[in-house]
């Protein structure tokens, strides 16, 4: 089993930045997929990021290419979402979760565990 907290959620002006972390525990954080997600009120959860077990391999959104950054720090057990140049339209709640039999989906089905999420909110 695994348990993900995320933190670094906030309100950012829009061309702000922000870093989301996500801890996790009950297993290394280096032996599945990671991905991070967001849900806006009203709107399907969507797929941002993820990052594969072993090799760090990654795989983005159109939506966030080149703005968003995820990595991972093997010795704290830690994914973590960098978000530049923040738009108003980026506000929601930021998930991530953990896909123990994927690779790299986009898919939020297929993910297995989830955190409680983090809001973050861009003022205009």
């Amino acid at each position: 089993q695994v348990q993900l907290v995320e933190s670094g959620g906030g309100l950012v002006q829009a061309g702000g930045s922000l870093r989301l972390s996500c801890a996790a525990s009950g297993r290394t954080v280096s032996s599945y997929t990671t991905g991070w997600f967001r849900q806006a009120p009203g709107k399907e959860r969507q797929f941002l990021a993820a990052i594969s077990e072993n090799d760090s391999r990654t795989r983005y959104a159109d939506s966030v290419k080149g703005r968003f950054t995820i990595s991972r720090d093997n010795a704290k057990n830690t994914v973590y979402l960098q978000m530049n140049s923040l738009k108003p339209e980026d506000t929601a709640v930021y998930y991530c979760a953990a896909d123990l039999s994927s690779f790299l989906s986009g898919v939020a089905a297929l993910y297995d565990y989830w955190g409680q999420g983090t809001q973050v909110t861009v003022s205009s």
